[in-house]
């Protein structure tokens, strides 16, 4: 307990550093670029429009408006937990010779990376749900009433789910191999093209995918202003619960995390 408390507060001392190193990376990416981080959320909107065209065609929608939005909120939450998993496996490696040189705390680039996802959705996100606004109305009001619970969750979770396989991949990094097939994997069985009910007899894989859990959360609030308050909570519990023991096993690893660098 002593070990996570000193871990927390190194992380709130350095929050500035932290963040500003974030927002110096969203500014280099773009540098040269006319519209800067824009595009972000124009990446995000081709893609929508691209996919709702196609799988609207394919699924045979009755209602465009809707899977537009559907579609939309789906990828906006998708593509920010699978970037947040992607940019896990060289999460401590590319900071190796930091991490082994300094004594800056492991938890500083765990909490840069996140910002940097943070940041990047951010700016996704204003883009998106504006783009939205005109097939869907009332997305920006239940973002304000009905969406601040479940996208703490998705916060919180690309926090300390990421860093945990960070953790668990690097003395074993044919785990890293594994993420990008799995996340695809996932996006499939996953009803964001698609609705939930057409699994069918295998809807019930959607309420083990923890990924789909965290996104679904987000969507019902965003397009049904729908919050469903057990099933919300008890996946906010967990995530703060996961979020402690995740740091403390960083502090726990963190003297001989070097070595497995």
């Amino acid at each position: 307990m002593i070990t996570l408390t000193k871990s927390l507060g190194y992380a709130w001392k350095q929050r500035r550093a932290w963040w500003f190193t974030a927002t110096a990376r969203t500014r280099e990416r773009f540098a040269r670029t006319t519209l800067g981080s824009f595009w972000l959320g124009f990446s995000n909107l081709i893609s929508i429009a691209v996919l709702a065209l196609v799988y609207g065609a394919v699924f045979k929608v009755k209602d465009f408006n809707s899977y537009v939005v559907y579609l939309g909120v789906g990828l906006l939450v998708w593509n920010t937990i699978a970037a947040s998993i992607q940019s896990s496996a060289g999460l401590f490696k590319s900071n190796a010779d930091n991490i082994k040189n300094t004594n800056i705390h492991p938890i500083f680039y765990s909490l840069e990376e996140w910002s940097f996802q943070l940041q990047t959705f951010a700016q996704s996100a204003i883009l998106v749900l504006l783009a939205l606004v005109p097939f869907q109305p009332s997305i920006l009001l239940h973002l304000f009433v009905y969406g601040i619970v479940p996208i703490l969750n998705l916060i919180l979770f690309i926090y300390w789910f990421p860093l945990l396989i960070s953790l668990l991949g690097a003395p074993y990094e044919d785990l890293f191999q594994l993420i990008p097939i799995v996340l695809q994997l996932l996006f499939l069985l996953s009803p964001i093209l698609y609705k939930r009910e057409t699994l069918g007899s295998i809807e019930w894989i959607a309420s083990f995918n923890p990924l789909f859990l965290v996104l679904d959360g987000v969507r019902n609030a965003l397009i049904h202003g729908e919050l469903k308050f057990g099933e919300t909570f008890a996946i906010l519990f967990i995530n703060i619960l996961c979020f402690f023991v995740t740091v403390e096993l960083l502090e726990r690893k963190r003297s001989i995390l070097p070595f497995l660098i």
